[in-house]
């Protein structure tokens, strides 16, 4: 999960907003959703948790 977080996280600086960043997450295979303790992600097309990013 370490290296997941630091993919998202860099891949999240590039984008100006969080919307833009789920969907370029969706085209690398990862569902983000947010929830009360964070960004929750997922790999498609399964959509297993993999674990919560707290942001």
């Amino acid at each position: 999960m370490t290296e997941i977080e630091a993919f998202l996280l860099r891949e999240r600086d590039k984008v100006l907003s969080e919307s833009e960043w789920r969907f370029r997450m969706r085209g690398y295979g990862y569902n983000l959703r947010r929830t009360d303790r964070g960004v929750e992600v997922a790999r498609l097309p399964q959509n297993t948790v993999l674990g919560t990013l707290a942001i």
